[in-house]
């Protein structure tokens, strides 16, 4: 298996992981762990779909990482200023 479908897979996963474990309750979309897996997901998908030129899905990885990336910001600055109190 060629690398880059290795890495779309291995992307692919992290996403839909994260959006399973959501969906069936076990893990809160808030979580630093599901915006974690998202952007690192999201962040592998883009990386791929640049390399291929591929630039709709460069776009939709891409703005899905900035996303995940707010939310993960959001949650630990969140945490520092509750713990900072």
């Amino acid at each position: 298996m060629p690398g880059a479908q290795l890495a779309q897979l291995i992307g692919a996963a992290l996403v839909l992981a994260g959006f399973a474990a959501s969906q069936a309750g076990w893990l809160d979309t808030r979580s630093m762990l599901y915006q974690s897996v998202n952007l690192a997901g999201s962040l592998i998908l883009t990386a791929v779909a640049a390399s291929g030129r591929l630039y709709g899905f460069v776009l939709l990885n891409g703005v899905w990482a900035v996303v995940s990336l707010v939310a993960l910001a959001r949650i630990i600055f969140r945490r520092e200023k509750d713990h900072g109190q």
